[in-house]
């Protein structure tokens, strides 16, 4: 009986290109308790690449040490609630050893009515 071979080898490529970002990280950084790189290597790179722009933030959490925020996110929002968000949604992902970073938008919606 014979039987016919066929080459179905397929490869399937997805790029995705986005805008180079300097530092390379984004709004925040989330830096666990054993992490590779420490909050005071991480004060280090955001210095080095970008200063004045980070602001670096011890925390008493079980995993996470501290965070590293952008500057410009804590003039739209205050640090506490903005650091409430932060350690609330990334404690949920976040071990002892990880480095998170974590992209944050902040759109700020104003209605105000006036007299005519």
């Amino acid at each position: 009986m014979g039987y016919r071979k066929e080459n179905n080898r397929k490869a399937e490529i997805i790029m995705r290109l986005s805008e180079f970002e300097m530092p390379p990280m984004q709004d925040v950084l989330i830096v666990g308790k054993r992490a590779a790189i420490g909050p005071e290597a991480a004060r280090r790179m955001v210095d080095v690449l970008s200063p004045e722009q980070y602001d670096i933030v011890r925390i008493d959490h079980p995993v996470i040490e501290a965070v590293v925020i952008r500057k410009a996110l804590l003039n739209m929002i205050s640090k506490d609630k903005l650091l409430e968000l932060i350690i609330e949604e990334g404690g949920k992902i976040a071990n002892e050893t990880l480095i998170i970073k974590a992209q944050v938008n902040i759109t700020i919606q104003v209605s105000k009515s006036i007299e005519l």
